[in-house]
């Protein structure tokens, strides 16, 4: 485990002693406080003072998004001045419901509601993410002549081609992944097109939204009658629900946002749905937890189940209490039945794999007929933690009448969700295999899909083969590794340690909630029941509750397992991971058990943050200012030295791995990527132009280093030589060495560009903005990730 200087711990200390109210009563320590922040990365003592405390942050500004800022303002002020009709069109997830919220109160200060506004959000269970043309004619005959989009749009290209030929003009929200060109739209305001390190960078859809309302505010003379930060509850919802990194203008809108959310806890605000809702989950509305367990569950439930969740945006906006007490109901009613659906679920999962051979699955991949397309992700993420392999769940779907085969008659598809472990990256999993699909979309560790029901044996194979090829193994999974942050022992939990802890909050994505290992410890009072619904009806959904006990205290410290039976609540001795949590509705503290391991083996957390085996020698940061004569002395074993970025946490597991084997160090010595993907481009066909001329051949290996791409992704681009005029051939048996001849054919400068050059350039273009993300990463997470 890495130890903060002692200059930090004192410099944490005088901070946390400043922040006064709750959190900071009867506060003692701030070591381990220290020590967090320390290995996530935050060593910089100019940074705290804002970390801690919301009012000494400066946030950015809305207009830091520069000219499409203004465009956007611009536009919505003309709609305002000449009466237009406005539509919001948002999502169906939590952050999407939250955006088209804030959206809607918001604009209501400058459009009537109901009449030149409204909003738009498509069904989770018959339509996708996205704008659709079928929505776009709706709106069109509603006389609309400006769309807003919310935590969707960017790659809607032939829909907002669509919407504008119908006279209809688009603003587009998002902070999803950015087409190779700017969309035909009035203005895009998107994080991806800032700095990776700008502190508006990983904005959620919510807070883009929030920002654009914040430039509105900014560009009239007279503010509006409610002020802007009205809408925070709602940002810090969807902030939260969403997963997004709480850094920089994240963290500092989720702590605003959650000071207000605290008002509804206590009835102090106007919103009395998130009241009742906070009244139904037995939730304050004063923790982060009380959104990614209470409020973001109950707000994406209705989708799942229902499919329809317009009314989730008049439950959050609405200051009709009776009204409001109804759609909490129904709201609670919709997560009850996923609850129920999913354990129904899970347990079909688990049968289908009771008769497999795990001993040689690297990636599970199952399909039914019966299973509720609404909930497949939740469950492919618990199939995943549990059993430590990539896991994809589909629903059989009725046949897509839109594209028929070639005898006329419908493909009939799959559709599901996916969950990746251990870093792997779903989504350049997929794209290897993207012959085989339908469609997919998503991120490295979560991704939607759907192919032909006929090619779901192909995919599970190539998958497994996939991911043999890159080192995983399913003997690996069975041996499960304990993630932790700190060591502590019964006797240390509680409500100093809690209040400790607590000064860090919000937690999330970049800051996760701390994971603490206590070994060497045991069970008892172990019972589990089924939950119960506000009207006391049985939920089908299991909850273990248990005391936990070492040998550091004569008394046990309660806890909950949620999802898991008594049964599984190991016998004896063990190690444990734990979260530590305060529950407000029963007024104790009480652990969240995470992860379990029948093994009274002593493992401390290692330097790497993970408990392995074999675990390396050390990581060292050599990415901006070279070797650090303070990171290795020559008296230890030369680092083994890593120069290729890496675009996914595979990459870097593969290095880890064999800096363990050779018992080295690992230094992370790469940089930023120096070409734009068209001078990628323009590289590949310079070397092809210099090989045919001069007869030379050159390695696979040679050419992605010195074009700064994968080797998936040069695949692409040799594939595309061959189409404008070269011919690309093995000149080895080994087809690792190649020969280049012939001659560029096709005037590119005259715009002749191929479908094919266009999927290359795409393909560069996200391996650049992983590529991106990875120079930026604290090394702390690097360390914590790496296993």
């Amino acid at each position: 485990m890495i130890q903060p200087t002692e200059w930090w711990i004192q410099a944490v200390k005088q901070h946390t002693s400043e922040i006064g109210g709750d959190k900071s009563q009867a506060f003692a320590g701030g070591e381990r406080a220290a020590q967090l922040l320390w290995q996530r990365g935050i060593q910089d003592p100019a940074m705290l003072a804002g970390f801690f405390n919301p009012d000494l942050y400066q946030p950015a500004s809305p207009f830091d998004f520069g000219q499409e800022m203004i465009w956007a303002v611009e536009r919505i002020q003309q709609a305002q001045t000449c009466e237009e009709k406005v539509a919001i069109w948002g999502d169906f997830d939590a952050d999407g419901i939250t955006a088209t919220a804030v959206l809607w109160e918001g604009l209501g200060q400058f459009f009537m509601q109901h009449r030149t506004l409204s909003y738009y959000i498509p069904n989770r269970l018959t339509e996708s993410h996205g704008l659709s043309i079928q929505g776009l004619d709706q709106l069109a005959k509603q006389g609309c002549s400006l769309i807003i989009t919310c935590d969707t749009g960017s790659t809607n290209l032939e829909e907002i081609a669509y919407a504008q030929r119908l006279g209809m003009d688009v603003i587009v929200t998002d902070h999803h992944t950015l087409p190779l060109e700017r969309p035909g739209v009035t203005a895009i305001i998107n994080p991806r097109y800032l700095p990776s390190q700008h502190p508006l960078a990983h904005l959620s859809g919510v807070a883009v939204a929030y920002k654009l309302i914040e430039a509105l505010y900014q560009s009239v003379p007279v503010p509006p009658q409610q002020p802007l930060e009205a809408l925070l509850d709602l940002v810090a919802i969807g902030l939260i629900a969403d997963l997004v990194n709480l850094t920089g203008d994240c963290r500092y809108l989720a702590q605003q946002g959650i000071e207000r959310l605290k008002q509804s806890g206590q009835g102090q605000q106007a919103r009395p749905g998130i009241a009742y809702l906070l009244e139904l989950c037995k939730k304050n509305g004063d923790r982060p937890t009380d959104i990614s367990f209470g409020l973001g569950p109950r707000i994406n439930a209705v989708s799942r189940i229902q499919g329809d969740a317009h009314f989730c945006v008049e439950l959050l906006t609405s200051r009709d209490s009776h009204r409001c007490r109804q759609l909490a109901q129904a709201t609670e009613l919709a997560n009850t039945r996923r609850q129920a659906l999913q354990k129904d679920v899970v347990y079909q999962v688990q049968q289908k794999l009771a008769q497999l051979d795990l001993s040689t699955t690297s990636a599970i991949v199952l399909a039914d007929t019966q299973w509720s397309l609404g909930i497949l992700g939740l469950v492919a993420g618990q199939i995943a933690q549990e059993y430590d392999r990539p896991t994809i769940l589909l629903n059989i779907d009725t046949p897509d009448v839109t594209e028929p085969t070639a005898d006329g008659t419908p493909p009939l598809l799959a559709r599901g969700s996916a969950r990746s472990v251990q870093q792997i990256d779903l989504y350049q999993l997929f794209q290897t295999q993207a012959h085989l699909l339908h469609r997919f979309g998503g991120h490295p560790l979560a991704a939607g899909l759907s192919l032909p029901v006929e090619n779901i044996d192909c995919f599970t194979d190539a998958l497994n083969r996939q991911l043999r090829q890159q080192g995983f193994k399913p003997e690996d999974a069975a041996s499960p590794n304990l993630a932790a942050d700190l060591a502590v022992t019964v006797a240390e939990l509680g409500r100093d340690l809690f209040k400790e802890l607590n000064l860090l909050e919000p937690y999330g994505m970049g800051n996760p909630t701390p994971k603490l290992l206590i070994q060497n410890c045991w069970f008892e009072n172990v019972w589990n029941k089924n939950l119960k619904d506000w009207k006391g009806n049985k939920v089908q959904y299991i909850k273990t509750t248990l005391e936990i006990w070492d040998d550091s205290t004569q008394m046990g410290f309660p806890g909950v397992w949620w999802g898991h039976y008594k049964e599984e609540v190991p016998q004896g001795r063990c190690s444990a991971v734990v979260e530590l949590d305060f529950n407000a509705y029963s007024k104790k503290y009480e652990i969240r058990l995470i992860q379990v391991h029948p093994s009274i083996q002593a493992a401390q957390p290692s330097r790497v943050g993970t408990l392995t085996e074999g675990a390396i020698a050390g990581i060292l940061d050599w990415r901006s200012n070279g070797r650090d004569s303070q990171d290795w002395v020559p008296d230890q074993p030369a680092p083994l030295c890593l120069q290729q970025c890496p675009t996914c946490w595979t990459d870097l597991q593969v290095w880890v791995r064999q800096a363990s084997q050779q018992n080295q160090p690992l230094a992370i010595a790469y940089a930023a990527p120096r070409f734009t993907p068209q001078q990628v481009w323009q590289h590949l066909i310079g070397i092809a132009k210099y090989l045919s001329r001069t007869g030379q051949t050159a390695t696979m290996r040679q050419l992605y280093e010195k074009l700064e791409i994968s080797a998936q992704t040069l695949q692409l681009g040799l594939q595309l030589l061959n189409l404008v005029g070269f011919e690309v051939t093995p000149f080895a048996s080994d087809g690792q060495t190649l020969q280049i001849s012939g001659h560029l054919e096709m005037d590119l400068s005259a715009g002749a560009i191929t479908p094919q050059l266009t999927a290359f350039l795409a393909a560069v273009s996200e391996e650049q903005f992983r590529q991106q993300y990875f120079c930026q990463v604290p090394l702390s997470t690097i360390q914590a990730m790496a296993r």
